[in-house]
């Protein structure tokens, strides 16, 4: 069921809720995108309460910035205030998981559960982010030339679904499945704003370098479940920093799968989830 969540500066942010019992709210990747986590949903709203939004500025949420970690937070507990109630459950994925896990910092009496999916970690230096590059090129070998010819040219709506097809193919580890996944991602297509995606990014490197993100997780009392895949483009070893850190955390790694791992591995996805939070 679809909601209008409204934030305390009058921001109207898309939300969905789904299932019943103990309230979980999804945080989709990005920055910049929408929410894409209603197969996570469908895979949970039979044990759980799944409450998934659009962030800020990003798919079917109100156009209008600004654009910051701080902010974010801010809107997530909007979301969990208005549809959650005083202690909810987390699920954030690749930027998303960033997110979840700013929030359950900021604010861990009101989380019960963290779940870090595909995250990237907390190293200041993204050491991680030269092997992306690589692993990305390699994985878009078919359709390289494609890829770049489309982002040189003209940035019209179709141009952009198209390369962001190909891009997001590679985050799955099947390449005979692959385009049909990033398909299932991009449908509908609701456009990226690139305006929030820069400056998120931009500040989430500026945090990992000034603040001791790990410091801050060493305090934190919060059970965490990292989930991830070793197909994932994005290095897993990024994330060994974090998972050192957090004092209540587990990991599980799901054989076969890259950076969304319950679209290769639902039931393993499914398995490893429902456990954590029961």
């Amino acid at each position: 069921m679809a909601v209008v969540v409204r934030t305390e500066d009058g921001c109207r942010l898309w939300a969905d809720q789904a299932g019943a019992g103990p309230p979980l709210v999804l945080c989709h990747g990005g920055p910049g995108m929408w929410d894409y986590l209603g197969p996570v949903a469908r895979l949970l709203d039979d044990r759980v309460r799944v409450i998934r939004w659009d962030q800020r500025g990003c798919g079917r949420s109100e156009r209008r910035g600004p654009y910051a970690i701080d902010r974010f937070v801010a809107d997530l507990d909007a979301v969990r205030a208005q549809l959650g109630g005083p202690r909810v459950a987390l699920l954030g994925h690749s930027w998303g998981a960033h997110l979840a896990l700013r929030y359950a910092l900021t604010h861990p009496d009101r989380v019960s559960h963290l779940i870090y999916v595909s995250g990237t970690g907390i190293d200041p230096e993204r050491g991680w982010h030269p092997h992306y590059e690589r692993n990305l090129r390699r994985r878009l070998e078919p359709y390289r030339d494609r890829w770049e010819a489309l982002g040189a040219g003209p940035n019209t709506p179709a141009v952009e679904r198209e390369r962001a097809v190909l891009q997001w193919s590679a985050d799955f580890a099947d390449p005979a499945t692959a385009l049909r996944h990033a398909e299932a991602m991009a449908t509908p297509w609701l456009g990226l704003n690139r305006d929030c995606n820069q400056a998120v990014n931009a500040e989430v490197k500026r945090e990992l370098r000034e603040a001791d993100l790990a410091a801050r997780c060493r305090t934190l009392e919060v059970p965490v479940l990292i989930v991830d895949g070793p197909e994932d483009i994005r290095p897993r070893w990024g994330v060994d920093s974090l998972h050192r850190a957090l004092p209540h955390a587990g990991r599980v790694s799901l054989a076969g799968a890259g950076h969304l791992p319950w679209v290769e591995d639902p039931h393993g996805f499914r398995h490893a989830v429902t456990t954590f939070l029961t």
